[in-house]
């Protein structure tokens, strides 16, 4: 009974007929497309000192992986931005404490008819 439930299962999964042969063809080649980032290259002499900063990915320009901007903007420069920009939140997250009227007042404040009761609590008629 097994041995006939492997064999139904192999003829579904198609292990032996023309499918099974065409699906494993084609899922080796990977349908004709080929790897994602083209072919891969077994280096067959030494690498050379930065290999491991150019990103090669196949296309005839290959690009550096560290930015170029980098270099260009000083030690300092990025201190100011980076101290702006945290000043700005830190403004922002003051300005929002300041301005906070649910902390001031935590209930919702009721509205009575006729002039909010006041002639009824005692003010002039």
């Amino acid at each position: 009974m097994a041995g006939r439930l492997s064999s139904v299962g192999s003829r579904i999964m198609g292990g032996n007929g023309v499918v099974g042969r065409s699906l494993v063809s084609s899922l080796r080649t990977r349908s004709g497309m080929g790897l994602p980032v083209g072919k891969h290259i077994v280096p067959d002499k030494p690498l050379p000192v930065h290999d491991e900063l150019v990103w090669d990915n196949g296309t005839p320009y290959p690009e550096p992986c560290v930015d170029r901007l980098a270099p260009t903007i000083g030690k300092y420069e990025a201190l100011g931005w980076l101290c702006g920009g945290l000043g700005f939140f830190a403004t922002l997250g003051l300005l929002a404490v300041w301005n906070d009227k649910a902390s001031k007042i935590p209930y919702t404040p009721k509205v009575y008819p006729y002039d909010n009761l006041r002639v009824e609590l005692g003010g002039e008629p």
